[in-house]
């Protein structure tokens, strides 16, 4: 897990529910440090500097894409 690389900071699972089923999908390497210590605790997320998302370097590029995508095509929002 030490050669995994940063692709994206979220604050809060919910940001990242659909991206992490489409990259699941692809099967990309993949973890979200953090997420366990914020999903119970929420108000660490700020203190621990998010939630990061980390990819596997020989899937980096294709995780790239799918994230580009992922948020030139979302039109999720939050109301």
């Amino acid at each position: 897990m030490n050669n995994f690389i940063q692709l994206a900071v979220f604050t809060y699972p919910h940001e990242y529910t659909v991206l992490k089923l489409l990259l699941e999908k692809e099967d990309i390497r993949f973890f979200f440090q953090n997420e366990t210590v914020i999903g119970v605790i929420p108000f660490y997320s700020n203190a621990l500097g998010g939630i990061f998302l980390k990819v596997h370097p020989e899937d980096l590029k294709e995780a790239k894409k799918i994230f580009s995508d992922y948020n030139f095509e979302n039109h999720l929002h939050i109301v």
